[in-house]
């Protein structure tokens, strides 16, 4: 008889639905109390754990420093030899065990009150020793283990899990935090390339920057484009106000008409009026955007007067990997 892999898969998925269901149900007071006592702490949230119980910790603290709430990983076992120097004064400890009564935590616990941290614990049993003898308890207890056998943690880590990112989500609305936050944290990402890399991080500028007059002819635009390789034109005033661009796209369109002649033809005649252009205090990835709704290779930059101080098309920005 074949197993049903797809089946015991779905009723890990509901087992863990009912299980954030329930801790959810309990979000109360607690939760609030937590979420104020992180809020207005001066030094870092201390997270520490066992187990699995401690690479749930680590993820959280992960999660709190890229979201605006100074944080680090504790592990329990060195605290124990000397690592619980890191922990000042001004720090809150969060402290994750399921069962509340994992022994390298609760050997901390009168190091931590002596020195007057405040203490979170993340437990399933509201009566054990680390739930009483903290601060601030939040109750993620499960109904089931989705492993059949009760005894891998499943339910019970996706619910601390869960109760992590619902405490770090919560402080970073009630912090105001911005995507320019959070991509200042994140600089070497794709995320914080799109959310910090600028116009005039990309675009080509000064002598770069293919540009005729109007008067110039359709052969004296090509010479400009073939110079700069980027597939197109600025045609601008004697102050370098846009007037028009002249694209590849344009030349495909000037050699099927018969009435335009390479040579003597001025670009004023069958250039793009009013091409898109974009700012450059405008983000990079903006530009991607602005290419791919109007289906454009590239684009020209223009300042508050309307003066070409920069161009850039569709491989510069994948040179920047913002696409």
């Amino acid at each position: 008889m074949t197993f049903d892999f797809a089946a015991s898969g779905r009723r890990v998925f509901a087992l863990e639905r009912e299980a954030l269901d329930a801790v959810a149900a309990r979000i109360d007071g607690a939760f609030s109390a937590a979420c104020r006592a992180i809020l207005a702490c001066r030094g870092r949230v201390v997270c520490t754990g066992m187990g699995k119980s401690g690479h749930v910790a680590r993820k959280i603290a992960a999660t709190f420093a890229s979201t605006g709430t100074p944080a680090f990983y504790m592990h329990p076992g060195e605290a124990g030899h000397g690592d619980l120097g890191m922990v000042t004064d001004a720090d809150i400890v969060l402290a994750l065990s399921y069962s509340g009564e994992s022994d390298e935590i609760l050997m901390l616990l009168p190091v931590l009150k002596r020195q007057g941290n405040t203490v979170i614990t993340m437990t399933g049993r509201s009566a054990s020793t680390l739930a009483r003898e903290s601060d601030i308890h939040l109750d993620v207890g499960v109904p089931n283990e989705a492993c059949p056998l009760a005894l891998a943690p499943t339910s019970s880590t996706t619910a601390a899990l869960a109760m992590g990112d619902a405490l770090a989500v919560a402080l970073l609305d009630a912090r105001g935090f911005t995507a320019d936050d959070f991509a200042r944290s994140h600089p070497a990402g794709a995320l914080g390339r799109r959310l910090l890399l600028h116009i005039t991080d990309v675009m080509h500028a000064g002598d770069e920057v293919p540009r005729i007059g109007p008067e110039a002819s359709i052969s004296e635009a090509l010479a400009e484009m073939s110079r700069k390789r980027l597939g197109m034109t600025a045609v601008v005033d004697a102050e370098s106000h846009l007037l028009g661009m002249y694209t590849d796209g344009d030349l495909r369109r000037s050699l099927d008409d018969t009435k335009v002649d390479l040579r003597t033809t001025a670009i004023a005649v069958v250039m793009t009026r009013s091409p898109r252009t974009i700012d450059a205090g405008a983000l990079a990835v903006e530009a991607a955007q602005l290419m791919e709704t109007h289906k454009i290779n590239a684009l020209l930059v223009v300042d508050s007067e309307q003066r070409v101080v920069g161009a850039l098309n569709i491989h510069d920005l994948l040179r920047a990997r913002v696409v």
